[in-house]
């Protein structure tokens, strides 16, 4: 049997469902729709794959810590490459296929967006498989989605003849259309959402990238020459990595090739690509609204209600979307949720670290969270999971105090060792090197404290590191 080769695409930043998606922590890790993340959503939809022989997850650098984890927790292994920047999808599938052509020659590749919401499985699965039958024929394959309604922040698929029982040959990729021109497109039949998911041989879309984008495919040969391995991830040269023409699949070979075309998938699916679309596909009350965490509404409907911290009380609203952080908060129309990616350009210009960092910050070892922050001091609760360790580090600019609150830990101050367990705590003086570690089988959960003229990550010397970081 031929191996089949998922690729997840998890470079998006979700900026249109800020101030919960941001660069640094993007929709895709977190959970939006259901109790695991996106990701792992569509990690654990792999497991019905037939077939399937290897994952190789493309991801941002960034955000390779918390890649590595969620894949942990689904028990799924895999191949990791990071984007020293996001170049688009076109690269992204470049490089995966140059990297799976090594291993499996004649693979068949399943690419899929780690942020995309399919409820129902066994149809996908049976599409798929409609999907491998084309690929065999070495033709490339996209999965259009059935219509349920005239959306125009979708492009669209408009089908040509069928190829036996399994799909068809596509006629034209048609850009996001104005509502009438949907509506249109509906009634004549014919016309599918295009999902940006994909089938074909590694060798097949190498060759494609050849005819049609031979300067996309050479510098994304030269980018994998340079690759190495670090820990369980692939890098590549940045300087290299800049050189890459950045351009989606569509424009680059899909709208090109004539060798394209498309299986159906007839059950539900969204991009979630913003807080209406969210809305639309989540669970409601009586009320149409959908309410998230510590949230009290009265009076209020068809309205998206989310806090993840503070109690967010609503009355006599309709159509909103209000949705509450620790450090912000968005109120918007739910009919112009698209324009929040206009509203994070605007704050992006007054507050950058509002729209690209986020409260909740991974490593290897763990997370932290910052819970309060002045000029002189800061406090985090640090996790760290069981087994793992810290930097052996030091600071130039600040004293810490770490206050023990579940677990037990193992701190190297200087040239001692201290075990200390729940309610302990221990004092590291400016320019002391030192190690936190947790040697249970538990997290172990800390409180600490900064104080200093300089209260930033940076201010980090390691000289010993686990995770091979300078």
């Amino acid at each position: 049997m031929v191996p089949v080769v998922a690729v997840i695409l998890s470079g998006g930043s979700g900026t249109r469902l800020w101030p919960l998606s941001r660069k640094a922590y993007p929709k895709q890790f977190l959970s939006l729709y259901g109790k695991e993340t996106m990701f792992q959503q569509t990690l654990e939809r792999l497991k019905g794959v037939e077939g399937l022989s290897d994952v190789v997850v493309v991801a941002n650098e960034e955000h390779r810590f918390i890649v590595a984890e969620q894949m942990r927790q689904c028990g799924i292994k895999g191949r990791i490459l990071l984007e020293p920047f996001g170049k688009n999808t076109a690269p992204a599938i470049a490089l995966a296929s140059l990297d799976i052509v090594k291993r499996y020659p004649d693979a068949h590749m399943l690419v899929l967006s780690s942020d995309h919401a399919i409820e129902t499985v066994e149809p996908f699965m049976e599409a798929i498989k409609s999907a491998k039958r084309l690929s065999d024929d070495d033709l490339l394959v996209t999965f259009g989605v059935t219509p349920s309604s005239p959306e125009t922040g979708y492009g669209y698929i408009r089908t040509a003849d069928a190829i036996g029982i399994h799909g068809y040959k596509v006629g034209a990729f048609i850009e996001k259309p104005r509502k009438e021109v949907a509506i249109q497109m509906l009634e004549q039949g014919g016309h599918y959402w295009n999902s940006g998911m994909f089938m074909f041989k590694a060798s097949v879309i190498l060759n494609e990238l050849k005819q049609y984008r031979l300067d996309i495919y050479k510098a994304c040969e030269s980018a994998v020459l340079s690759e190495q391995q670090d820990l369980d991830f692939i890098r590549f040269d940045a300087q290299k990595f800049e050189l890459i023409p950045a351009e989606s699949i569509d424009y680059a070979i899909m709208e090109h090739s004539k060798n394209v075309s498309m299986v159906p998938y007839s059950g539900m699916w969204s991009d979630v690509g913003s807080w209406d679309a969210l809305w639309n596909i989540s669970p409601r009350d009586e009320s149409g609204n959908v309410l998230i965490g510590n949230v009290v509404a009265l009076d209020t409907h068809n309205s998206y209600i989310r806090s993840t911290s503070k109690r967010v009380a609503v009355s006599g609203v309709e159509g909103l979307i209000v949705v509450a952080t620790d450090d912000a908060v968005l109120v918007a129309d739910k009919s112009q949720s698209q324009q929040v990616k206009d509203l994070v350009s605007a704050l992006r210009v007054c507050d950058p670290n509002i729209v690209d960092k986020h409260q909740e910050v991974h490593r290897p070892w763990g997370f932290y969270t910052t819970l309060d922050k002045a000029d002189r001091f800061q406090v985090k609760r640090i996790v760290v999971n069981p087994g793992e360790k810290l930097s052996f580090q030091m600071h130039y600019h600040r004293a810490e105090h770490w206050i023990i609150v579940q677990g037990t830990a193992s701190v190297l101050l200087g040239d001692e060792n201290h075990i200390l367990s729940e309610n302990q705590s221990i004092h590291i003086p400016l320019g002391m090197k030192h190690s936190l570690q947790n040697p249970g089988k538990i997290p172990l959960e800390v409180i600490e404290v900064q104080s200093g003229t300089y209260l930033e990550e940076d201010d980090i010397v390691r000289y010993q590191d686990e995770y091979g970081r300078a």
